[in-house]
């Protein structure tokens, strides 16, 4: 089973709610990219439909957007 994706900017918006996600599934099921400390991701993050960070991927490639931190735009700058 592949992992879902975390996605988010290292705002304390997204560290709560990487917090609370690592809860809920689990760090060993989540891959966590901050895309403000590896930019080289967001086109990454961006093609798999993430608007806004915080973002959790599925492994089935359902977007949630959770709790709005930034938008991508907002990250790329």
């Amino acid at each position: 089973m592949s992992k879902a994706t975390f996605y988010h900017a290292g705002c304390s918006v997204c560290v709560s709610a990487e917090s609370d996600v690592i809860n809920l599934i689990g760090e060993e099921n989540l891959n966590i990219v901050d895309i403000a400390q590896d930019r080289s991701r967001i086109p990454e993050a961006e093609t798999a439909g993430v608007q806004s960070v915080p973002a959790l991927v599925t492994s089935n490639g359902n977007v949630l957007h959770i709790n709005f931190g930034a938008s991508m735009a907002d990250v790329i700058g």
